[in-house]
């Protein structure tokens, strides 16, 4: 992934704008098998995993911090203007939504630990399918990032409804399990949390997405917006 799409008099400038997109997309694939660990422990109820997106989530915030200082370097010594002032701030933008993801992930796995003293759940599909989705974007809106292409961060955007609607259904199910059965309330709180941080995960993926658009084209992202000629 490349920043410095356009030629710079300077050409350290460049390559600071070259380190910094090698650190966003370092730091995206650390999130994304951070998170499908979290999910596999979820499934599998396996809290031998935990310690992995632990670890993991501790190199993405330090990830995050040398973003903020490599950010903070550009300003202070370059003075960004145009497009390049986008990318800077978007760049700053993209970093935060990706350690909040470790963060999310990093709570999904704390909650297999709970989950494996209970019996297998059958909703546990449900929640299966809602986490491949969201891995599924998260994936696509990295990607995006990494070949400065909007149409796949677009379609990633607009599939955030289908990530809300899989999630009210996964709660309703589980809130009529868990009143039709008093056994399943405990193990029942836990799928909520865990669906509800991938659902807040699903939102972080669009708002990268929304981050991408900008830095490209220097226009917000909205429903009505065309993709690129």
């Amino acid at each position: 992934m490349a920043l410095s799409k356009t030629a710079h008099i300077v050409t350290a400038y460049g390559e600071e704008l070259d380190q910094l997109a090698d650190e966003l997309a370092r730091m995206g694939g650390l999130v994304e098998t951070q998170l499908e660990t979290a999910i596999a422990a979820i499934v599998r109820r396996d809290s031998t995993l935990v310690q992995a997106v632990r670890d993991r989530e501790k190199q993405v915030n330090q990830m995050q911090v040398d973003v903020e200082k490599r950010v903070l370097r550009l300003f202070a010594l370059r003075q960004p203007l145009a497009t390049d002032l986008r990318m800077t701030i978007s760049a700053l933008k993209i970093s935060t939504d990706l350690e909040r993801v470790g963060d999310l992930a990093k709570n999904i796995a704390y909650r297999a630990k709970d989950l494996s003293e209970y019996p297998a759940l059958a909703l546990i599909d449900r929640v299966e399918r809602l986490g491949a989705i969201v891995i599924k974007q998260l994936h696509e809106v990295l990607d995006a990032l990494s070949s400065f292409e909007i149409e796949p961060a677009i379609r990633v955007w607009r599939t955030d409804d289908e990530v809300d609607e899989r999630y009210n259904a996964l709660v309703r199910e589980m809130l009529v399990s868990m009143g039709e059965n008093s056994g399943l309330v405990e193990p029942g709180v836990h799928i909520l949390f865990v669906a509800k941080n991938l659902e807040r995960i699903g939102d972080h993926a669009t708002n990268i997405a929304e981050a991408l658009h900008f830095m490209v084209t220097a226009t917000p992202l909205e429903a009505d917006s065309p993709p690129p000629a």
